[in-house]
């Protein structure tokens, strides 16, 4: 799967892939506020966006279709 195939939400698991980290220090990261998430019902989940944001990957056009700003 590529960057641009990544779903709008991710679990923190797979967001802990993504970094390079494990299960447990991704949930630690997103409990100190480190990794950006929000609930929805019991899940937490991770907005792509966000994390390719923070990332420096991408900027916040991510899926939009658009190209940034020259």
């Amino acid at each position: 799967m590529t960057l641009e195939e990544l779903p709008p939400t991710i679990s923190i698991e797979h967001a802990g892939q993504i970094l390079g980290i494990s299960r447990r220090s991704a949930y630690r990261a997103a409990a100190r506020g480190e990794l950006p998430t929000f609930k929805v019902g019991r899940r937490l989940l991770v907005p792509t966006s966000r994390l390719l944001i923070l990332l420096g990957v991408r900027d916040a056009a991510v899926g939009t279709g658009s190209e940034p700003a020259a």
